[in-house]
């Protein structure tokens, strides 16, 4: 064999011995047995509660005049820009060609805890599966049994405007195999119920980092500035801090943050209704009393 057959048989040896690597570590995971209950009865005034702390409709709502757009249904569509490209949220809604009515539980735990698909492919992280991974389980199977409660809508999937899609889709794999050496968010011990509910809610159905924490290099959660502020992921500006929100004296107290999370901008609170927080706030409001001021024991934590 002569010396440049010889060098072509190692690169070839190579790329291959490459590709196996990157299809091994890049290979979407799947649900452990038993992840899911046998039974549960679901709650769907809990599944509701979790579908306005996340926010849902705000991401997945209708195009402007598509299907379900005067019905404020989560029919998915809508332009969602972000560094690497302009994703179009799917439909939540039952239906069963475009939706989630042929989703089985164990589909939709995994969608949103592993960021995979029901055809076993990795969803881009612009879907914050990263916080909702630290959901309860029973959380997730009462919003999913809400979603399926809703009328279904037909709203055919717009294709995500990203480079290379089905590429760096596959290397989404990789990403994870950063950002899910973060454990879930785990309330400390030792605090009130109340203080726990309101950390939960932010920051698992919530997902306020996802805007609210700066990212580092690798679009990972820079977790050692939790809730500090950055630059917006899908417009110019910035996203600003949560922390040091009584020391700044932009609120009074629980109770004053709690109303200005009910009420946004009809009682004078400056930028809750306004911007990309507007449709955050308007969901926030559909809270239980309690919820908002749990969040905003939590938020006035933030030191």
């Amino acid at each position: 064999m002569t010396r440049a057959r010889r060098a072509l048989a190692v690169l070839a040896t190579l790329a291959v011995a490459g590709t196996a690597a990157f299809l091994l570590l890049t290979r979407p995971a799947s649900l452990p047995p038993g992840a899911i209950p046998a039974t549960q009865q679901a709650d769907l005034h809990n599944g509701e509660v979790m579908f306005h702390a996340g926010s849902c409709v705000a991401c997945h709502k209708a195009a402007e005049g598509g299907p379900g757009a005067d019905r404020g249904l989560p029919a998915g569509g809508f332009a969602f820009p972000t560094p690497v490209g302009t994703f179009y949220p799917q439909n939540l809604t039952p239906d069963p060609e475009t939706g989630l009515g042929r989703w089985s539980e164990t589909d939709f735990v995994a969608a949103m805890t592993l960021g995979v698909s029901p055809a076993g492919r990795h969803y881009f992280p612009a879907f914050p599966y990263a916080a909702y991974r630290a959901m309860k389980t029973a959380d997730l199977l009462d919003l999913f049994a809400y979603l399926k409660s809703l009328p279904a809508v037909r709203a055919p999937a717009r294709p995500h405007d990203v480079p290379v899609v089905s590429v760096a889709s596959r290397g989404v794999g990789l990403w994870k195999q950063l950002a899910f050496r973060q454990p879930p968010y785990a309330p400390p011990p030792g605090r009130s119920a109340s203080w726990t509910r309101g950390a939960y809610l932010t920051n698992a159905p919530g997902h306020c980092g996802e805007c609210h924490t700066p990212k580092d290099l690798a679009m990972v959660a820079d977790e050692s500035r939790h809730m500090a502020g950055g630059p917006h992921p899908g417009e110019a500006g910035k996203v600003p801090s949560l922390r040091g929100l009584l020391a700044a004296k932009k609120y009074k107290s629980v109770d004053d943050l709690a109303l200005a999370l009910s009420a946004g901008e009809e009682l004078g609170y400056e930028n809750l209704s306004s911007g990309g927080m507007g449709a955050i706030q308007s969901n926030l409001s559909r809270l239980p009393e309690s919820d908002l001021k749990a969040i905003a024991e939590y938020l006035l934590s933030l030191e």
